[in-house]
C-alpha cells in the first residue's frame, strides 16, 4: 500500500474549516482507492505569530522538505499588517522549498452560475501556469527618505532566462499531456504565452524568445499563440473559449487567475497548487481567510476539496482525484444553489459530507 507524508496547514480565518472538509474527502478517498495518508498538522499563521511573533521557521521549513506535500487552508489576520504573513509564510513556503508553477485551473463546473452570460462549462475550461518564484515579487529594490515628501520606492522584477526556460517546459508539457486535443475537446494542444512585448520589452522580451525557442526546437506539436496581458483580461471576459493552456510571469499571473476564478464561480470553487515537479507543493483554496464567516459553518469548502483532488492527482492517485472532482461536478449540478457562503443550501460541514458520501459510493 503506497503511503504519503501530508503537512496539513489550516491557517487562520475559515481555513480550518474547509480543511476539515477537504481532509474528510481525503480520508474517505484513501480508504477506498487503498493509499495512506499520513497526515501531520502544522500550526501556521495569525494566531501563532501573533502568541509567539514567529511566522515559518527555517526549523520548520526543513521539516516540510520531508514531507510528500502541503495542504494549506488560508493565511491572515485583521490584526496584523499586510506583507508580515504573506511574506513570512507563504512566500518564504514557496520560494524556500522552490515551489516555481502555480497551477490554476480554470473550470466551469455544471451548475455553477458564472457572471459571463452565454458562458458554459465548454467556454470555461482551461488552465493558467503562473511562474511563482521569480518576477517582482523576490523583493529586489527598497525605500528611501521613507515617510518624507521625497520618499523614492523601487520594486524591480529580475527574471533570469533559467527561471523563464523552466517554467516554460512544465507549461508546454503540461500542454502536450493535458491540453484540449489530448482531452479530446479541440483539435490542438495550444500554449499561449501572456506578456507585455510592447511595454515590457526587456522581461517579456526574454519569455517571448526563450517561449519559440524552445516551441520550435522541442515541442513543435504545440501550438503557440501570444497575448499582451490586457488583451488576454479582455479575452478571458469576452470569449474564455479561445483558452487552453495559458503561461505568464509572477505578477500578471496573480492578476488574471483571480479574474478567471471569478468567471468560474467565485473563490469558492477556486483551487491551486503551487508546484516544485521535483520536489514537495502546496495545495490551497485562493479565496483567502474570510474573516466574516469564520466559525459560522457557512464557507464553501469545494476549493479546498478540489485542492485535495488536485494534491492526489500529483502524487499519482489519479483515479481517486478523479472520484473526488466528479463528486463534485454532481454536486454542483444537483445540489447546491449557490457557490457563495451562506448561499449553498447547505452548511460547510454538510457539504464535506455530501462530497464524502459520493466519493465513497
Amino acid at each position: 500500500m503506497a503511503k504519503y507524508k501530508i503537512a496539513v496547514m489550516p491557517g487562520d480565518g475559515t481555513g480550518p474549516e474547509v480543511i476539515a472538509e477537504a481532509v474528510k474527502v481525503l480520508k474517505v478517498a484513501s480508504d477506498k482507492y487503498g493509499f495512506e495518508l499520513d497526515m501531520t498538522e502544522y500550526d501556521l499563521g495569525g494566531r501563532r505569530y501573533l502568541k509567539t511573533g514567529e511566522t515559518l521557521s527555517d526549523e520548520t521549513l526543513d521539516e516540510l522538505r520531508g514531507y510528500d506535500a502541503i495542504l494549506l487552508g488560508a493565511i491572515g489576520h485583521v490584526d496584523i499588517a499586510p506583507g508580515i504573513l504573506e511574506k513570512g509564510v507563504l512566500l518564504k513556503a514557496r520560494f524556500g522549498l522552490d515551489q516555481y508553477i502555480n497551477l490554476r485551473p480554470v473550470r466551469l463546473y455544471p451548475g455553477v452560475e458564472s457572471p459571463l452570460v452565454g458562458k458554459g462549462p465548454d467556454e470555461i475550461d482551461y488552465v493558467v501556469i503562473r511562474e511563482n518564484t521569480g518576477g517582482i515579487y523576490t523583493g529586489v529594490g527598497g525605500t528611501t527618505m521613507k515617510g518624507t515628501a521625497n520618499e523614492v520606492a523601487v520594486q524591480t522584477t529580475v527574471y533570469s532566462r533559467f527561471q523563464v526556460e523552466r517554467c516554460l517546459r512544465y507549461a508546454f508539457e503540461y500542454a502536450r499531456k493535458n491540453g484540449k486535443k489530448a482531452r479530446g475537446k479541440g483539435e490542438h494542444n495550444t500554449l499561449a504565452l501572456i506578456g507585455k512585448t510592447n511595454v515590457l520589452t526587456e522581461v517579456y522580451g526574454l519569455w517571448d524568445r526563450a517561449f519559440n525557442e524552445i516551441g520550435d526546437a522541442d515541442y513543435p506539436d504545440v501550438k503557440r499563440e501570444y497575448y499582451h496581458v490586457d488583451a488576454a483580461c479582455i479575452y478571458m471576459v469576452q470569449c474564455p473559449e479561445i483558452f487552453d493552456v495559458l503561461v505568464t510571469g509572477n505578477i500578471f499571473g496573480d492578476i488574471i487567475t483571480d479574474l478567471g476564478a471569478i468567471t468560474q464561480g467565485g473563490l469558492g470553487i477556486a483551487a491551486g497548487g503551487n508546484i516544485n515537479p521535483e520536489g514537495v507543493s502546496m495545495f490551497e483554496p485562493i479565496g483567502g481567510t474570510a474573516p466574516s464567516f469564520t466559525g459560522l459553518n457557512q464557507i464553501n469548502p469545494l476549493a479546498a476539496i478540489c485542492s485535495g483532488a488536485m494534491m492526489l492527482e500529483s502524487l499519482g492517485e489519479t483515479e481517486a482525484a478523479n472520484k473526488i472532482e466528479d463528486s463534485v461536478r454532481w454536486a454542483t449540478a444537483n445540489k447546491l444553489k449557490s457557490m457563495a457562503a451562506n448561499e449553498m443550501g447547505y452548511g460547510t460541514k454538510e457539504v464535506g459530507d455530501m462530497i464524502a458520501q459520493k466519493v465513497s459510493e
